[in-house]
Formats: C-alpha cells, sequence, structure tokens
C-alpha cells in the first residue's frame, strides 16, 4: 500500500482480511483490561510462576477465531448480492471475471457490489463497535 491506496502487488482478497484482521486485533487490544497482580503477598517471585505465563501461541489462536468470527457476522448482515461476491472473491478465492460470469453480471457490477458490501461492513463494524475503518 503507497498513501493509502492499494497496489496491484499482491491478492486483493488478503490485502482486504490482513486489514480486516488487523483492525479487530486493535479493536480487542483497546477493550482488554489490565489485569494487575501484587507480589506484596506472595510468598514467592510470580515473575518465575509458570502458572501465570501467556501462551502466546494460543492467544494468537484465540484472537484469529475471534476475528474470523466477527468478520463472518459482518458479512452474514450483507445484503446476498453483496455477500455473494465476498465469498466467491475471498472464500472461493474467484477472480472477478468468474464472479461476472457464475453471477450473469458484468465485471463492473461485481466490482461495484464488493466495494459497496466492503462500504457496508464498515458500517456494520461501526454500528456493532468492531473497529474496522482504516
Amino acid at each position: 500500500m503507497q498513501n493509502g491506496q492499494y497496489t496491484e502487488n499482491g491478492k486483493f482478497a488478503s490485502w482486504v482480511m490482513r486489514i480486516a484482521h488487523n483492525l479487530i486485533i486493535d479493536h480487542h487490544r483497546l477493550r482488554q483490561s489490565t489485569v494487575m497482580i501484587s507480589n506484596d503477598d506472595s510468598d514467592g517471585a510470580l515473575l518465575n510462576n509458570a502458572s501465570l505465563a501467556v501462551d502466546e501461541n494460543r492467544e494468537r489462536e484465540m484472537i484469529d477465531t475471534q476475528t474470523m468470527n466477527e468478520v463472518k457476522t459482518l458479512i452474514r448482515l450483507l445484503p446476498e448480492a453483496q455477500r455473494e461476491v465476498v465469498l466467491m472473491r475471498f472464500y472461493k478465492d474467484l477472480s472477478f471475471k468468474e464472479i461476472a460470469e457464475q453471477t450473469h453480471v458484468s465485471i463492473n457490477t461485481a466490482l461495484g457490489r464488493m466495494r459497496y458490501a466492503l462500504i457496508n461492513m464498515r458500517k456494520l463494524a461501526k454500528q456493532y463497535d468492531i473497529h474496522l475503518a482504516v
């Protein structure tokens, strides 16, 4: 991405999903409350307690699962024509030409539906307090 614009170096679907993923992670980090643990009342050193260690892989898995669930929820809330284009593009990895052929519309119509789907997903994310805005 250069100057806030998409460049055609990679897959559009990957680019959009990465943006959605990162924004949902940011959202959860902002909402996450900090847990304070005092070492004053402890017999041993808390920093050496293995039971308090965070499993980063498990945390990443939980964040990824939550992110995908929220994106799927947003997709389910889209109008049928927009949802169809999003699913075909992101989950079936079809080109816009293939989407246009399968849905019996022009390529411009398929592109327009994707554009409006992304706009609607941003609105829905705001409505449901999921921070996806770029």
